[in-house]
Protein backbone atom coordinates (compact mmCIF):
# COMPACT_ATOMS: atom_id res chain seq x y z
CA UNK A 1 0.00 0.00 0.00
CA UNK A 2 1.29 3.37 -0.92
CA UNK A 3 1.51 6.20 1.50
CA UNK A 4 0.24 8.10 1.78
CA UNK A 5 -3.16 6.98 -0.23
CA UNK A 6 -3.64 9.07 -3.71
CA UNK A 7 -5.87 11.31 -2.73
CA UNK A 8 -7.91 11.37 -5.98
CA UNK A 9 -9.22 8.74 -7.23
CA UNK A 10 -10.71 8.67 -11.07
CA UNK A 11 -13.46 6.65 -11.82
CA UNK A 12 -12.99 5.97 -15.61
CA UNK A 13 -16.26 5.38 -16.79
CA UNK A 14 -17.02 5.44 -21.09
CA UNK A 15 -20.90 6.72 -20.56
CA UNK A 16 -19.45 9.93 -18.98
CA UNK A 17 -16.38 10.66 -20.27
CA UNK A 18 -15.74 12.71 -23.22
CA UNK A 19 -12.65 11.33 -24.52
CA UNK A 20 -11.35 7.97 -25.03
CA UNK A 21 -10.78 6.24 -21.91
CA UNK A 22 -7.27 5.61 -23.27
CA UNK A 23 -6.73 9.37 -24.07
CA UNK A 24 -8.29 10.58 -20.72
CA UNK A 25 -6.28 8.43 -19.09
CA UNK A 26 -2.65 9.57 -20.19
CA UNK A 27 -4.28 12.99 -19.51
CA UNK A 28 -4.42 12.27 -15.98
CA UNK A 29 -1.93 10.26 -15.39
CA UNK A 30 0.36 13.58 -16.75
CA UNK A 31 -1.93 15.43 -14.08
CA UNK A 32 -0.42 13.78 -11.59
CA UNK A 33 -3.28 10.91 -10.86
CA UNK A 34 -2.09 8.01 -9.29
CA UNK A 35 -5.11 5.79 -8.61
CA UNK A 36 -7.71 4.72 -11.76
CA UNK A 37 -10.27 2.43 -12.05
CA UNK A 38 -12.64 1.06 -14.99
CA UNK A 39 -16.14 1.25 -13.98
CA UNK A 40 -17.94 0.06 -17.32
CA UNK A 41 -21.23 -1.41 -16.13
CA UNK A 42 -23.17 -2.06 -19.16
CA UNK A 43 -19.83 -3.63 -21.40
CA UNK A 44 -20.08 -7.20 -22.48
CA UNK A 45 -17.03 -9.12 -20.76
CA UNK A 46 -15.18 -9.09 -24.04
CA UNK A 47 -15.27 -5.91 -24.34
CA UNK A 48 -14.67 -5.16 -20.74
CA UNK A 49 -11.83 -7.14 -20.83
CA UNK A 50 -10.58 -5.23 -23.84
CA UNK A 51 -10.80 -2.08 -22.47
CA UNK A 52 -9.02 -3.25 -19.11
CA UNK A 53 -6.79 -4.71 -21.16
CA UNK A 54 -5.85 -1.30 -23.48
CA UNK A 55 -6.11 0.80 -19.92
CA UNK A 56 -3.69 -1.26 -17.92
CA UNK A 57 -1.00 -1.60 -21.17
CA UNK A 58 -1.02 2.82 -21.40
CA UNK A 59 -1.68 3.31 -17.37
CA UNK A 60 0.99 0.69 -16.26
CA UNK A 61 4.30 2.09 -17.65
CA UNK A 62 2.73 5.78 -15.88
CA UNK A 63 3.43 4.96 -12.34
CA UNK A 64 -0.46 4.49 -12.55
CA UNK A 65 -2.55 2.01 -9.54
CA UNK A 66 -4.95 0.88 -12.03
CA UNK A 67 -8.15 -1.12 -10.94
CA UNK A 68 -10.93 -2.82 -12.30
CA UNK A 69 -14.71 -2.78 -11.28
CA UNK A 70 -16.69 -5.58 -9.88
CA UNK A 71 -14.54 -8.14 -12.24
CA UNK A 72 -11.93 -9.87 -10.37
CA UNK A 73 -11.36 -12.08 -13.25
CA UNK A 74 -10.53 -9.30 -15.38
CA UNK A 75 -8.51 -7.52 -13.29
CA UNK A 76 -5.94 -10.62 -12.78
CA UNK A 77 -5.95 -11.64 -16.31
CA UNK A 78 -4.91 -8.25 -17.67
CA UNK A 79 -2.15 -7.69 -15.14
CA UNK A 80 -4.60 -4.66 -13.62
CA UNK A 81 -3.45 -3.83 -9.71
CA UNK A 82 -6.12 -4.91 -7.98
CA UNK A 83 -10.25 -5.22 -8.21
CA UNK A 84 -12.86 -3.14 -6.91
CA UNK A 85 -16.11 -5.01 -5.72
CA UNK A 86 -19.51 -4.38 -4.34
CA UNK A 87 -21.67 -5.32 -1.82
CA UNK A 88 -23.72 -7.44 -4.36
CA UNK A 89 -20.60 -8.66 -6.30
CA UNK A 90 -17.86 -11.39 -4.88
CA UNK A 91 -17.12 -11.67 -1.23
CA UNK A 92 -13.95 -9.53 -0.50
CA UNK A 93 -12.10 -12.95 0.28
CA UNK A 94 -13.08 -14.75 -2.94
CA UNK A 95 -12.05 -11.78 -4.65
CA UNK A 96 -8.28 -11.75 -3.01
CA UNK A 97 -7.88 -14.93 -4.15
CA UNK A 98 -8.17 -14.45 -7.61
CA UNK A 99 -6.31 -10.82 -7.33
CA UNK A 100 -4.20 -11.97 -3.89
CA UNK A 101 -1.25 -9.25 -2.76
CA UNK A 102 0.34 -6.90 -4.06
CA UNK A 103 -2.95 -6.68 -5.74
CA UNK A 104 -5.59 -4.34 -3.95
CA UNK A 105 -8.80 -5.42 -3.17
CA UNK A 106 -11.35 -2.45 -2.07
CA UNK A 107 -14.64 -2.91 -1.12
CA UNK A 108 -18.06 -0.28 -1.14
CA UNK A 109 -19.92 0.20 1.91
CA UNK A 110 -23.37 2.08 2.74
CA UNK A 111 -23.83 1.51 6.43
CA UNK A 112 -21.94 0.88 9.32
CA UNK A 113 -22.19 -2.37 9.28
CA UNK A 114 -21.42 -3.21 6.36
CA UNK A 115 -18.47 -1.03 6.81
CA UNK A 116 -17.55 -2.91 10.24
CA UNK A 117 -17.72 -6.17 8.13
CA UNK A 118 -14.91 -4.36 5.33
CA UNK A 119 -13.06 -3.10 8.41
CA UNK A 120 -12.41 -7.31 9.45
CA UNK A 121 -11.22 -8.51 5.75
CA UNK A 122 -8.18 -8.29 4.26
CA UNK A 123 -9.60 -5.20 2.04
CA UNK A 124 -6.46 -2.62 1.28
CA UNK A 125 -8.84 0.21 1.07
CA UNK A 126 -12.81 1.31 1.67
CA UNK A 127 -15.26 2.82 -0.05
CA UNK A 128 -17.82 5.01 1.44
CA UNK A 129 -21.06 6.29 0.01
CA UNK A 130 -23.02 7.64 -1.98
CA UNK A 131 -22.29 10.84 -0.03
CA UNK A 132 -24.15 12.99 -2.18
CA UNK A 133 -26.99 12.54 -4.56
CA UNK A 134 -25.48 10.95 -7.56
CA UNK A 135 -26.55 10.32 -11.16
CA UNK A 136 -23.77 8.18 -12.02
CA UNK A 137 -25.08 4.69 -10.80
CA UNK A 138 -28.76 3.39 -11.72
CA UNK A 139 -30.66 2.35 -8.31
CA UNK A 140 -27.79 4.35 -5.85
CA UNK A 141 -28.05 3.64 -2.14
CA UNK A 142 -29.45 5.47 0.30
CA UNK A 143 -27.31 9.13 0.52
CA UNK A 144 -24.96 8.47 3.63
CA UNK A 145 -23.82 12.54 4.14
CA UNK A 146 -20.18 13.91 5.30
CA UNK A 147 -20.72 12.90 8.48
CA UNK A 148 -20.58 9.13 7.44
CA UNK A 149 -16.92 9.50 6.81
CA UNK A 150 -16.80 11.34 10.00
CA UNK A 151 -18.02 7.88 11.63
CA UNK A 152 -15.88 5.89 9.28
CA UNK A 153 -12.57 7.70 10.45
CA UNK A 154 -13.38 6.33 14.07
CA UNK A 155 -14.12 3.23 13.10
CA UNK A 156 -11.21 1.83 11.22
CA UNK A 157 -7.90 2.48 10.20
CA UNK A 158 -8.21 1.11 6.60
CA UNK A 159 -7.94 3.94 3.61
CA UNK A 160 -11.37 5.52 3.12
CA UNK A 161 -12.15 6.32 -0.32
CA UNK A 162 -15.69 8.67 -0.20
CA UNK A 163 -17.78 8.63 -3.52
CA UNK A 164 -21.19 9.76 -4.83
CA UNK A 165 -22.02 13.32 -6.06
CA UNK A 166 -18.55 14.41 -5.00
CA UNK A 167 -17.15 18.04 -6.58
CA UNK A 168 -14.52 20.41 -6.33
CA UNK A 169 -16.68 22.70 -4.43
CA UNK A 170 -17.66 19.59 -1.89
CA UNK A 171 -14.39 18.09 -1.63
CA UNK A 172 -12.80 19.69 0.94
CA UNK A 173 -15.50 18.97 3.71
CA UNK A 174 -14.97 15.55 2.57
CA UNK A 175 -11.24 15.71 2.90
CA UNK A 176 -11.91 17.48 6.26
CA UNK A 177 -14.15 14.70 7.61
CA UNK A 178 -11.65 12.27 7.68
CA UNK A 179 -11.63 10.73 3.80
CA UNK A 180 -8.02 9.81 2.45
CA UNK A 181 -9.22 10.09 -0.99
CA UNK A 182 -12.39 10.75 -3.05
CA UNK A 183 -13.73 8.67 -5.90
CA UNK A 184 -14.71 11.17 -8.79
CA UNK A 185 -16.90 10.14 -12.10
CA UNK A 186 -18.74 12.99 -13.68
CA UNK A 187 -17.43 16.09 -12.37
CA UNK A 188 -13.63 15.21 -13.59
CA UNK A 189 -14.25 12.90 -16.36
CA UNK A 190 -16.94 15.11 -18.06
CA UNK A 191 -15.09 18.64 -17.59
CA UNK A 192 -13.81 20.62 -20.04
CA UNK A 193 -10.43 19.85 -18.81
CA UNK A 194 -10.18 16.45 -16.73
CA UNK A 195 -6.47 17.30 -16.11
CA UNK A 196 -7.20 20.79 -14.64
CA UNK A 197 -9.48 19.80 -12.54
CA UNK A 198 -7.99 16.84 -11.60
CA UNK A 199 -4.86 19.30 -10.47
CA UNK A 200 -7.96 21.02 -8.55
CA UNK A 201 -9.03 18.49 -6.54
CA UNK A 202 -5.48 17.03 -5.39
CA UNK A 203 -4.58 21.01 -4.21
CA UNK A 204 -7.57 20.93 -2.17
CA UNK A 205 -6.24 17.66 -1.16
CA UNK A 206 -3.33 18.90 -0.29
CA UNK A 207 -4.45 22.07 1.51
CA UNK A 208 -7.32 20.17 3.66
CA UNK A 209 -4.73 17.78 4.57
CA UNK A 210 -1.95 20.20 6.08
CA UNK A 211 -4.77 21.62 8.15
CA UNK A 212 -5.70 18.39 9.07
CA UNK A 213 -2.76 17.15 10.47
Amino acid sequence: MRQPFPPLYAILDPEFARLPLENLGIQLAEAGVRLMQLRAKRLAARQMYDQAAQLNQVLASRDVTFIVNDRADIAAMTGAAGVHVGQEDLPVEDARRICPAPRWVGVSTHNLDQLREADATSADYIAVGPIFPTGAKENPDPVVGVDFVRQARAITWKPIVAIGGITAEAAADVFRAGADSVAVIRDLIAAHNPAARAREYMAIAERTRLRRE
